[in-house]
């Protein structure tokens, strides 16, 4: 005997049909295919969410020179347990990256080497926080063949002596001391940022030099590091802040935080950088 279906009953028996099909489609969804990265464009604040939590982007990070090396180990520690999320540095002196944020060039995250400078900046940023601190030392050629011993030393003038230029955070901070001390140099060049000073040192360029500590510490093996007391020095504060025009807000506020958490500090101060 024929089985007549009514159109309701067509109907039912096609939905079952297609549910009975859909079973083995949704269990291959959670094969390793499935897994892979189904985010929108990268950088944008829709793309995939990292295992901690935080979106994944791609990230510009605009950071003081002084930074250059303790940033390029925390990079990649960052990007290892934040998945899908890339940094890129541009490490220049505050007042250079300052400009370049007043100027709108596009980026996400700002990180100076004083307070000053991202005071300039407040209408364009988040509220900072510091992530860490900083000292003076002087910077000699390997082995001091000049017997460099303090500050007033600079003041000799057979000494070829370079300095940050004074509106360079680490320039601020040499005529503060320098000034305080009652030591008049006349510097053979004044130099962009902090790096640029190390550099003369270390290629025999300038007999000594004004530097972050860190800065000397990375370049141990070319210069020597004559400490400064702490009574004659000054203290670097580095605020780091979201810039307000990011297209990545969440994931940018996710590293600055990151760069005060227990994993970003250890790495800052293994490099040589003072608590907060």
């Amino acid at each position: 005997m024929s089985l007549t279906l009514t159109p309701a009953r067509r109907r039912t028996a096609a939905a079952v049909l297609t549910a009975a099909l859909l079973v083995p489609l949704a269990a291959c969804g959670n094969s390793d295919d499935s897994k892979k990265d189904t985010a929108g464009p990268t950088g944008s604040a829709s793309a995939t969410a990292s295992t901690s939590g935080a979106p994944a982007a791609n990230l510009t990070v605009l950071a003081a020179a002084s930074l250059t090396d303790v940033f390029k180990t925390a990079g990649a520690a960052y990007e290892k347990s934040h998945p899908g999320t890339k940094l890129t540095f541009s490490f220049a002196g505050s007042q250079e990256l300052v400009a370049q944020v007043s100027q709108g060039s596009p980026a996400d995250v700002l990180v100076t080497a004083d307070t000053k400078s991202m005071d300039k900046v407040k209408a364009d940023t988040g509220t900072p926080a510091i992530i860490a601190k900083n000292r003076l030392v002087i910077a000699t050629g390997e082995g001091n063949p000049f017997k460099v011993d303090d500050l007033k030393d600079l003041a000799d003038t057979k000494l070829k002596v370079v300095l940050a230029a004074p509106e360079v955070p680490a320039g601020k901070y040499s005529k503060q001391i320098l000034d305080a001390q009652k030591v008049t140099v006349k510097p053979v060049s004044q130099e962009p940022n902090v790096r640029a000073v190390l550099s003369k040192v270390e290629l025999g360029e300038a007999d000594a030099g004004l530097v972050y500590k860190t800065d000397a510490a990375s370049a141990a093996d070319k210069v020597d590091a004559v400490e400064i007391p702490d009574d004659q020095n000054a203290i670097a504060k580095y605020p780091a802040a979201t810039i307000k025009d990011s297209k990545n807000a969440e994931a940018a506020a996710a590293f600055v935080a990151w760069l005060s958490s227990p994993e970003g500090q250890k790495i800052l101060q293994d490099a040589g950088f003072q608590k907060p």
